[in-house]
């Protein structure tokens, strides 16, 4: 026995000193040594052909140095998407016509939590599958060049400076503020000069002027950078200036790295390294396409390019061994502070419950978004609000009963959506007589030669019609699989079948239409316009946006949401689709009158702008100041309204914008109330650049408007307040 003992403790002793040993060997398990050790350790303990397969999105387990599989693809748009139960919010287009930092930054911690919630359950399940993870490719910083491109939706609108401020406010949420760790990893995609046409993004140059380049194409990627410390950049399917963006040294090397600092990671979209010799036909094959974007600094590929050709290309001398480990380096850095090889009980954001997902604050941020996104694009006579104890009340359309319409692309799923028709049930008086039909078909003619609901909607005391279009007709390619155009709105129209019933409707009535429109991109609403009392743009307004059009509608909150693009009247009004000059675009450059104008809303209420003050007589050309005014309710409703900075009339010698948007904030005002807004303008607020793409900070006469919509001719026609002065910048 005294034996045996003996045996069983040596046995004991010789199995703690071997895990103090490989502790020892595997100090990238070891949470409290330097980061940099720890990088380092690892790969010097693996094979070149084991770090080959994890510079891919499916990073595969490698059991004998302990380092677990890992799906870098993931979502996170207006939630977490594409993995089960999650807070649906707005898409990112009706958040951004908040235009509500505070807002979107509440969100994306909400969508972090959740995020971290939903991991840590699916690691206990041992889950470790696409979408999964806590990599999320999110937010999506092009500019919205062109109205026709189905992807709009996914972005912040035509603007910049807006793109790169609900950016900025995304990433800071989503990434949270620990010294130390991630609570997830955002991604700033897509790198760079990409908005469509879809049908051609695998194939096009972009050749933008530089001062497009960098007056419109950048800024937004910039501010994500140097200031929101983005922790990942995706590179663009299309090439730029000649080279495919993942593979583009000018993109990757002499700017996001050289010229901003970024310090994180770079992922190519999804195919774009076999896109560099299968369509841009730029490299021979895919050994060659490897080196190339590794060599430009993307480091993961998502796709199986790189793990079948990481080796030959080493063994070829078209890379280093050396090269890949820079490419593991900043992967594994990701992976670090994601905390995803240290205990979960020292990582802060592990301490999430499982029942944050889908909470009554989420829940309650997903109304609040809901809200402040919807734009009211017109309310004659006043049409709305309608009292909650109308009479007869009639809701028709294809969308109104249709929650596909409350999601977008790249959704998650909830299990308490309310769609617009359930919302406007939900509140209106129990005496009152309302009905359904839906009436017609999203996008093709009704065959039926029998029409009940024409008539019923038009006896009604009002009727309200719920129409527009839904991510099956627009987004990416692949998705919106009732597209002829791969997702892409080459025709702006409203469906024809959707006009005619509309004005079917209007001529048998005189009462009030109400029009509530669904989309998350520009349409043509010139014919609307004429047959509407009251048109509501819906947006794709997330899982509460049936409760919070109810509330719209019936007056319990007034309208507030601001366009983040400009609607024209028709194609008719824009340049070229395939044409990346921004000359006649957006609200910046454009010299017609559109439909709409970038930053137009109405509201229930009145509001008045006084003058505008400047807090220095004399500005010298690196100076920082401010300008202030105050803004009044002078309607009979407590209300919101969106008040927004302008520089105009450049005083150079080259193109330079029309306007430009440099600061934005969200008063609440009540009947009567009076508040000062003050902005501060910085010497880089000023900058516009020239033909060569240099900043230049313009001297002489400098025009400042403040109001609530951009200071367009249209928005003066369509009555937005607005209040303007002019300095001299020395």
């Amino acid at each position: 026995m005294k034996t045996l003992l003996l045996a069983l403790s040596c046995l004991c002793l010789f199995t703690l000193s071997q895990k103090v040993h490989a502790q020892e060997d595997f100090i990238w398990l070891d949470p409290y040594r330097d980061t940099d050790d720890r990088i380092d350790a690892l790969l010097k303990a693996m094979t070149l052909e084991e770090k080959a397969s994890q510079l891919v999105d499916i990073s595969v387990a490698i059991p004998r140095l302990e380092v677990p599989q890992y799906c870098w693809w993931n979502e996170s748009l207006h939630g977490v998407a594409r993995n089960g139960r999650a807070t649906v919010f707005p898409q990112a287009i009706g958040m951004a016509a908040s235009f509500d930092k505070e807002l979107i930054q509440d969100i994306s911690t909400a969508i972090g939590a959740e995020a971290r919630a939903k991991f840590l359950e699916a690691i206990e399940m041992d889950n470790r599958s696409r979408y999964a993870g806590l990599t999320f490719w999110s937010p999506n910083v092009n500019i919205f060049r062109d109205p026709r491109w189905g992807r709009g939706q996914e972005t912040y609108g035509e603007d910049p400076y807006l793109s790169g401020q609900m950016g900025l406010h995304f990433v800071r949420g989503l990434q949270g503020d620990d010294d130390k760790y991630l609570q997830a990893a955002a991604c700033a995609k897509h790198f760079a000069v990409h908005s469509g046409p879809e049908e051609d993004r695998h194939v096009f140059d972009a050749n933008p002027n530089l001062r497009d380049f960098r007056e419109t194409y950048l800024p937004a990627f910039k501010t994500l950078v140097k200031e929101g410390n983005v922790e990942a950049v995706m590179g663009a399917y299309n090439r730029v200036f000649g080279d495919p963006a993942c593979g583009s040294d000018i993109l990757l090397k002499d700017i996001l790295r050289k010229e901003w600092g970024f310090d994180g990671h770079v992922v190519s979209d999804c195919g774009a390294i076999e896109d560099f010799y299968a369509h841009h036909k730029v490299y021979p094959s895919g050994v060659e396409a490897t080196a190339a974007a590794i060599k430009a600094g993307t480091d993961l590929n998502c796709g199986k390019v790189y793990k079948g050709n990481i080796v030959a290309a080493v063994q070829q001398g078209l890379i280093t061994e050396n090269e890949v480990d820079d490419r593991m380096r900043n992967l594994l850095e990701t992976r670090f502070k994601l905390g995803l090889f240290d205990p979960a009980e020292i990582n802060p954001f592990n301490n999430v419950k499982p029942d944050t997902v889908e909470c009554d604050t989420h829940r309650r941020l997903a109304y609040e978004a809901a809200l402040k996104s919807v734009v009211l694009l017109k309310n004659d006579n006043k049409a709305l609000p309608l009292k909650k104890d109308i009479k007869r009340l009639y809701v028709v359309g294809p969308n109104a009963n249709n929650s596909e319409v409350l999601l977008g692309n790249y959704f998650g799923v909830s299990g308490h959506m309310t769609n617009i028709l359930e919302g406007i049930v939900s509140k209106v008086s129990l005496g009152t007589s309302i009905n359904y039909k839906q009436g017609i078909l999203l996008d093709r003619p009704n065959n039926n030669p029998i029409d009940w609901s024409t008539g019923e909607a038009a006896a009604a005391d009002a009727c309200i019609a719920v129409v527009g279009i839904s991510g099956l007709i627009e987004g990416e390619e692949g998705e919106a699989i009732a597209s002829s155009s791969k997702g892409d709105r080459n025709n702006m129209r409203l469906p024809e079948n959707q006009i005619a019933y509309l004005k079917k409707i209007r001529s048998k009535s005189t009462n009030p239409l109400i029009v509530i429109i669904t989309g998350g991109s520009p349409i043509n609403l010139t014919e609307i316009e004429e047959i509407a009392d009251a048109i509501l743009f819906a947006w794709y307004p997330g899982q509460e946006g049936g409760e919070a059009i109810g509330d719209l509608v019936f007056g319990n909150v007034s309208p507030s949401g601001k366009l983040p693009i400009t609607f024209p009247k028709s194609v008719d009004q824009l340049p070229d689709y395939d044409d990346y000059s921004m000359e006649g675009r957006t609200y910046r450059y454009m010299d017609v009158d559109p439909m709409y104008p970038f930053g137009f809303g109405l509201s229930y209420t009145s509001f008045k702008y006084g003058e505008v003050v400047v807090s220095k007589e004399k500005i010298k050309s690196k100076d920082d100041f401010e300008v202030s005014v105050k803004i009044t309710n002078t309607g009979e409703h407590t209300a919101e309204d969106v008040v927004q900075l302008y520089l105009s009339e450049y005083q150079v010698k080259f193109t330079a914008p029309n306007h430009s948007l440099k600061g934005f904030e969200r008063v609440k005002l009540a009947p009567g109330e009076t508040k000062e807004v003050t902005f501060t303008i910085s010497q880089e607020d000023r900058q516009i650049f020239n033909d060569e793409g240099k900043a230049i900070d313009p001297k002489g006469n400098l025009k400042i408007t403040i109001g609530n919509a951009s200071p367009m001719n249209r928005s003066n026609q369509l009555g937005a307040n607005l209040s303007s002065t002019s300095i001299k910048i020395l």
